[in-house]
């Protein structure tokens, strides 16, 4: 019988998100749905070892995918915005954890996770969305830009707040993960270099070991996998080199389509976690007041950071801030970690979850297609500036 339900949740899964899309909700919100009615409504697939795998293997291809996609060297080359960028974001999140502190009475690292939950966007989950955005490429390249440069910080930030018990062990956990983020790179060199000209078509899987193998680490680390996924996802750049254009642009592709295949049971499995309590008034309403404090700081500053920078009106300002909202995976991630680690109540579970659905709801029926006056404005700005304008 229990192999019939797995075939349900398949169906379920892979068809009825596509289904709700003409709606604008997105995928992942319509699996974590699904997720919280099985456990709640049905009381299935709770806890279950099978969902849990699948579940797993999805946040490590996202980061992995997410890593991937980090490119240094333009970076670098735009770096100047991207450090005050960062800077605002840095100053945002110390605002958010004061007012936590003293709003919600929480202890210092947990106010500063949950000011990283309210601000760290979802750099696979955005990414994945751009496909099929419209957005001019101008606008895609900031948002990504920004999105990893973000989220690279987050995470080293994450890293220093779960290991920060004791400085011999943060010494020891910023070692273990330092030697990673040396090896990592060396490993996939030695292996394109020695390996694969005799086991031809076998980078794919080699990548997905090694994403899951240093997941596995950080998360036994207590810093969850997705650390260990985005690092190896980013050492992968060394074997892009190794790989002919076509050959590489097949890797990514394919880590592409197993995330998309595999992040589906993540979501849901992260909505078979919720409880009847998660879902009071005062979940709700905290809920709320997170969304439009937690928006206001994303879209007002980096509204006046562009304005300042690039002289970009409202609207095109928006073009950048508005898909950049969701925050659907950091934040729950963020959540699962306060309920285990630090015993939050489920007024605060809630509110955080309820905040990750709404903001990632925000950009599909807020932001819909460019309007010609903008595109006009932007070829303009583009004659005389270029790109990097």
């Amino acid at each position: 019988m229990q192999k019939y339900s797995y075939l349900i949740l398949l169906f379920a899964l892979f068809i009825v998100p596509q289904v709700l899309r003409p709606l604008r909700i997105p995928t992942a919100i319509t699996s974590f749905a699904l997720g919280v009615l099985c456990a709640l409504g049905l009381d299935i697939f709770r806890a279950d070892p099978t969902v849990e795998l699948l579940s797993t293997l999805g946040i490590v291809s996202l980061f992995l995918f997410a890593g991937l996609d980090v490119e240094l060297r333009e970076l670098r080359q735009h770096a100047t915005v991207l450090v005050q960028h960062l800077a605002i974001q840095v100053l945002s999140l110390v605002l958010l954890a004061a007012a936590a502190v003293w709003l919600l009475q929480l202890p210092v690292r947990s106010a500063t996770l949950v000011a990283l939950g309210l601000l760290t966007p979802s750099t696979g989950f955005i990414l994945d969305s751009l496909n099929g955005s419209g957005l001019p490429e101008r606008a895609r390249f900031w948002i990504k830009s920004k999105a990893i440069a973000t989220e690279l910080v987050a995470l080293a930030i994450l890293f220093v707040l779960l290991q920060s018990d004791s400085a011999g062990g943060l010494t020891i956990s910023a070692l273990i993960l330092l030697a990673m983020v040396v090896l990592v790179p060396v490993l996939f060199r030695v292996f394109a270099t020695v390996a694969l000209p005799y086991a031809p078509k076998t980078e794919f899987a080699f990548l997905l070991i090694m994403a899951v193998a240093c997941g596995v680490g950080t998360y036994e680390l207590g810093v969850y996998y997705l650390v260990g996924a985005f690092v190896v996802g980013m050492g992968a750049q060394r074997l892009r080199k190794h790989l002919t254009a076509a050959a590489s642009e097949k890797m990514i592709g394919s880590v592409e389509s197993f995330a998309s295949l595999f992040v589906p049971f993540y979501f849901f499995n992260a909505g078979t976690t919720l409880r009847q309590e998660d879902f009071g008034p005062g979940a709700l309403g905290l809920g709320l007041l997170f969304s439009v404090i937690g928006i206001t700081f994303r879209l007002v500053p980096t509204w006046l950071h562009r304005r300042v920078v690039f002289g970009e009106s409202l609207r095109m300002s928006m073009e950048v801030a508005t898909p950049m909202l969701p925050t659907l995976v950091f934040t729950l991630v963020i959540a699962g970690i306060l309920r285990e680690r630090f015993d939050i109540g489920p007024e605060l579970f809630g509110g955080l979850v309820v905040y990750a659905i709404v903001n990632s709801l925000v950009p599909g029926f807020v932001f819909k297609r460019q309007l010609p006056e903008v595109e006009e404005e932007l070829t303009q700005r583009q004659h005389g500036a270029g790109l990097s304008a």
